[in-house]
């Protein structure tokens, strides 16, 4: 009988039956049959189904809106040199706050006005690689990430309502400044790490500048063609049409996690009765949330248990924590200072979890993944806490 000769397993294949569908199905039939039992499955099914659509028609498409103001609003600063501008004032303040080159503000500037991603088409480019030593580069993935849809966070939360307040600008611009404090513990505690790993290389410029090239991509930027009136025409649609890309890219995490994150934060409906209504639960997050009081409340300062829910969404998706804050306002579980910490989080954290792993791929640094991820753990920690007691003092004055 011929023997059947064992061919190379692919590179990410597993075998078609093995422990891990069996484990699978397990884990999900016990949370969902843990949630079914609290809710009855058919009431559990229509709260989820109800959630989603609520969420995509009052929350999604607001977000979506705000996302193509800001991104209309970022291209013109781009397209007239604002940006250019900012970045220039703020090169001398990259080395001794972050320990980055000057060109890392760059990083900073095209995060906050998209997303973290934005890092990673700077940092393919030549010309921007060469100011960087090899320790520095990974640490672009935490500066990044730190400042990921800054613009859209800040003017969502400076837009909202609730407890008798309108706009919370005060807080939004207190929670940035908590979010850079996070993003400088997060970027220096990468920095350390790298030095570590790279030892005696640390210091190897990553692109060796060849002799007597320029500084072209720090000393001029590309326009659109046109006169003045074709080229803000032209940034301004450009602007939107990537405001509508990322309201578009929030739609899966907004309506998957934020549904389940409402379904562990709420409580049933009215006479404690499920009856399969949008945004009914079974309040394990508040729960939690009570436990852990003793430590969120000087740490955080969240006027309720319920306000944990949105960091711990914060760090898969920054879109879909955003989708809880106006429901916690609109209850009274949350104000002002839970808005500057919720902004400080969203912003630093800004669902981390799903694209550090990605992102420091991208940077051929997936070694160091791990000390990026616990980097920037502590970094939004720092966010929170800093915002909290920021926000207390600017009170006082």
């Amino acid at each position: 009988m011929k023997r059947r000769e064992h061919l190379p397993r692919p590179v990410g294949a597993k075998r078609a039956i093995g422990w891990e569908p069996f484990i699978f199905l397990a884990v999900f039939g016990l949370i969902f049959g843990l949630l079914g039992s609290r809710m009855g499955m058919v009431n559990l099914i229509n709260t989820l189904m109800n959630t989603a659509f609520d969420l995509l028609t009052g929350t999604v498409f607001y977000i979506m809106a705000v996302a193509v103001v800001a991104g209309a609003l970022s291209a013109l600063l781009s397209e007239f040199g604002v940006i250019a501008l900012i970045n220039r004032l703020l090169s001398p303040l990259m080395k001794p706050l972050f320990g980055l080159p000057g060109a890392a503000s760059l990083g900073i500037m095209a995060t906050y006005l998209s997303d973290n991603p934005a890092v990673l088409a700077l940092a393919a480019d030549k010309n921007f690689r060469r100011f960087f030593r090899r320790y520095q580069l990974p640490a672009l993935t935490n500066l990044g990430t730190s400042f990921g849809m800054g613009l859209v966070v800040t003017t969502f939360m400076a837009g909202l309502s609730g407890g008798g307040v309108v706009g919370f600008g005060k807080a939004a611009l207190i929670g940035n400044l908590g979010a850079v404090i996070g993003s400088i513990v997060s970027t220096r505690l990468m920095i350390r790490s790298t030095r570590r790993f790279y030892g005696e290389a640390a210091e190897e410029p990553v692109e060796p500048v060849p002799e007597g090239a320029g500084d072209v991509a720090h000393n001029y930027r590309v326009v659109r063609e046109g006169n003045v009136g074709m080229r803000c025409i032209n940034a301004i649609l450009d602007g939107g049409k990537t405001g509508v890309t990322l309201g578009f890219d929030i739609i899966p995490g907004v309506l998957i996690i934020c549904s389940l994150v409402m379904i562990l934060t709420n409580g049933p409906g009215e006479g404690g009765v499920y009856t399969g209504a949008a945004y009914e639960g079974i309040q394990l997050l508040p729960w939690l949330g009570d436990k852990l009081g003793f430590i969120l409340k000087p740490l955080f300062g969240f006027s309720s248990p319920e306000g944990v829910a949105v960091p711990i969404t914060a760090l898969g998706s920054a879109g879909a924590a955003m989708g809880l804050v106006p429901s916690l306002l609109g209850t009274g579980l949350a104000g002002g200072q839970d808005v500057a910490v919720f902004t400080a989080m969203c912003m630093c954290w800004s669902g981390y979890l799903s694209t550090h792993v990605a992102m420091m791929s991208s940077l051929e640094c997936s070694k160091l993944t791990g000390k990026a991820i616990m980097s920037h753990t502590i970094g939004g920690l720092v966010a929170g806490i800093s915002a909290h007691w920021l926000y207390r003092l600017i009170s006082l004055i």
